[in-house]
C-alpha cells in the first residue's frame, strides 16, 4: 500500500504516542495558557453569534468570480450544439486623430500688427488669390486705423483714418485747378536764401510714423501737401488749416506719390505691398490700378505724358504701365539691386535717370530700346548705394546722392562734369535716407543734415555754402519737396511724421 507524506505522518505520530505512555497524562497548563484558551474561546463565541465565517466565505467566492471573469478575454456564446460557436470579441477603439493647427503671424499674413490677437481663421493659407480677393471688413474700432485687405477698389469713407468728414477735404480736391497765368518757379527768379525761415505755424504732424514720400500739389490755388508713411497711411494738410485728412489705402511703407497736373483730384500712389492705387476724389474712391508680386519701390511719371506710369519693381526692374490698355507695355532689368529713384528729364523727357542700391546712378533713353533692352547712356558710380539721382529743373544737371557720404553733381552736354561733395548720409535704420533735392533753379540743392537742419549745397561753388536752423526744429529733416508754383516755399519731412514748411520773407 501507498501512504501519502500526510498519512505517514499521522502514523508515526500514533506509534510515537503508543510507545511513550507518560504522553497520555494529563499535563498541567500555566496561567497564561489557561487566560489564552478562554480568549479563544470567547472570540469564536462572538464571531458565531455575528455570523461573520459566512459573510467572508461569501466575500471569498465573489472576489474568486471577478479574478475568473478578468482572466477569460474570448467569450463563446452559447448555441445549440447544431450551430458553430461564435466568438464575440471586445471592439477595438480608434482613437480620433489630433490635428495640429499652425499659428501664422500677422506679419506673414500681410495684415498690419493689432492688439486683438489671432482668431481661428489665423491658419487660412498665405498666398494671395487675384482671383478671389479678401473681402474688406468695413468695421472700424473707434482710434484706430481700418486694416486693409482689398486687393479691390476701396472707398475713401473705408480707408479714412481721421475723425474728419470726406466731403469738405474731396469738394477742396475737385476745386482746384492750375492756375496757368502764374507760371512756375524758373530760373529768373531771384532767391535770397537768408530770407527763408521757418515760422510756426508752418509745423504740423499729419501721419504717425516715419515720412517716405512727401509732396506738394502742383497749382497756385491753395497750398497742400501731400505725405506718405511707413505704415501705408497717407496724409494731406493745407497749410494754415489745423485739419488733417487722414486715409490708410495701403498696408506697408509709400514708395510714390504721384499728383496729376492737369487734375488734382487724381492722385497715384504706390507702395511696398507691390499694389498701386489711383485716389479719385470724383468717385470717392481709390482704385486698384496694379498689382505685382514684387515691391514697388518708386514711381515717376513723364511730364507730357499722362498716360503712362513708370514704377521700380523687384531687384532692378523699371516697368511701364499704359493706363489705356490697361497693362504693362514695357519691362527692362537695368540694375543688379533695387531702384531708389526714378527722374524724367524735363527738357527731354525721354531721357530718364535711375539710383539704385547696386552704387549706380544710370541715365537712359527710352527711344532707343531693342525689345526689352535698354542700354545706359552714362553710368556714375558711387562706393556704396545711390539712393537719389534728380535733374536740374532746366534738365542740364544731374544730382546723386550715396550712403558713402558724398553728393554728386554731373553737369555739362553729356554730365561730363563732374563734382564730388562731402556730407554725411548714414541716417540709421530708424530715419529715411538723405536725399539732395533741387530747388527753383540749377543753383542750389537742399538736404538736411544729422543736427537738425537743412544744408544748402551750391552748384556753383560746389560746396555747402549755407545751413537752415530754427529753434522750431525739434527733428531731423530727411525727405524733401519744393513749390514750383511760389519760390522759397520748402517743405521738410522727418521720421515722426511732422512737416517743416519753409517760406520767404
Amino acid at each position: 500500500m501507498v501512504y501519502t507524506r500526510k498519512t505517514k505522518a499521522i502514523l508515526e505520530f500514533v506509534h510515537v504516542q503508543q510507545s511513550n505512555p507518560a504522553l497520555h497524562e494529563p499535563q498541567k497548563l500555566t496561567d497564561y495558557e489557561l487566560q489564552r484558551l478562554q480568549n479563544i474561546r470567547r472570540n469564536n463565541e462572538m464571531m458565531a453569534a455575528l455570523k461573520l465565517h459566512s459573510k467572508a466565505t461569501q466575500l471569498s467566492n465573489f472576489k474568486r468570480q471577478r479574478v475568473e471573469a478578468k482572466s477569460t478575454r474570448v467569450k463563446l456564446e452559447k448555441k445549440p450544439k447544431t450551430e458553430i460557436p461564435i466568438k464575440i470579441e471586445t471592439p477595438i477603439k480608434t482613437e480620433t486623430p489630433i490635428v495640429i493647427s499652425v499659428r501664422r503671424s500677422l506679419r506673414t499674413r500681410g495684415i498690419p500688427p493689432d492688439c486683438e490677437g489671432l482668431n481661428r481663421d489665423s491658419v487660412a493659407p498665405t498666398t494671395r488669390s487675384k482671383e478671389t480677393p479678401p473681402s474688406v471688413s468695413t468695421t472700424r474700432s473707434k482710434g484706430k486705423p481700418p486694416s486693409v485687405l482689398s486687393l479691390g477698389p476701396l472707398s475713401m469713407a473705408t480707408a479714412r483714418a481721421s475723425a474728419h468728414s470726406d466731403s469738405s477735404f474731396t469738394e477742396s480736391l475737385m476745386g482746384m485747378a492750375q492756375d496757368v497765368s502764374v507760371p512756375k518757379g524758373n530760373a529768373g527768379d531771384s532767391l535770397e536764401l537768408e530770407s527763408l525761415s521757418l515760422d510756426s505755424d508752418n509745423i504740423a504732424r499729419v501721419v504717425s510714423g516715419r515720412i517716405t514720400n512727401v509732396r506738394f500739389f502742383p497749382t497756385n490755388s491753395v497750398k497742400m501737401i501731400a505725405a506718405g508713411n511707413k505704415f501705408g497711411n497717407i496724409g494731406f494738410w493745407n497749410m494754415g488749416e489745423s485739419e488733417v485728412h487722414l486715409y490708410r489705402p495701403h498696408n506697408a511703407p509709400i514708395s510714390g506719390i504721384l499728383i496729376q497736373s492737369h487734375c488734382c483730384s487724381k492722385i497715384y500712389t504706390s507702395c511696398y505691398d507691390g499694389v498701386l492705387r489711383l485716389m479719385d476724389a470724383e468717385k470717392e474712391i481709390f482704385d486698384l490700378v496694379f498689382e505685382s508680386d514684387e515691391t514697388i519701390y518708386a514711381l515717376s511719371q513723364p511730364p507730357n505724358e499722362t498716360n503712362c506710369l513708370y514704377f521700380a519693381e523687384g531687384s532692378g526692374g523699371l516697368t511701364m504701365w499704359d493706363n489705356r490698355v490697361g497693362k504693362r507695355s514695357s519691362h527692362w532689368g537695368l540694375h543688379d539691386s533695387r531702384i531708389n529713384t526714378i527722374d524724367f528729364n524735363c527738357q527731354n523727357p525721354h531721357i530718364v535717370a535711375t539710383s539704385s542700391s547696386d552704387a549706380t546712378a544710370c541715365t537712359w533713353d527710352l527711344r532707343c530700346t531693342n525689345r526689352n533692352d535698354l542700354t545706359a547712356l552714362r553710368t556714375f558710380t558711387h562706393k556704396r548705394s545711390v539712393q537719389s539721382a534728380y535733374f536740374s529743373p532746366s534738365g542740364g544737371s544731374l544730382a546723386t546722392t550715396s550712403f558713402d557720404n558724398t553728393i554728386g553733381i554731373y553737369s555739362g552736354v553729356n554730365l561730363e562734369d563732374t563734382a564730388v561733395i562731402s556730407h554725411f548720409n548714414q541716417t540709421g535704420r530708424w530715419i529715411s535716407s538723405f536725399r539732395a533735392k533741387w530747388g527753383w533753379d540749377d543753383k542750389y540743392l537742399f538736404i538736411g543734415n544729422m543736427n537738425r537742419g537743412v544744408d544748402v549745397v551750391s552748384a556753383v561753388q560746389r560746396k555747402i555754402v549755407m545751413t537752415l536752423e530754427s529753434p522750431h526744429m525739434s527733428a531731423i529733416p530727411c525727405r524733401f519737396d519744393i513749390n514750383s508754383y511760389e519760390v522759397g516755399m520748402l517743405v521738410g519731412a522727418t521720421s515722426g511724421g511732422q512737416l517743416y514748411v519753409w517760406t520767404s520773407r
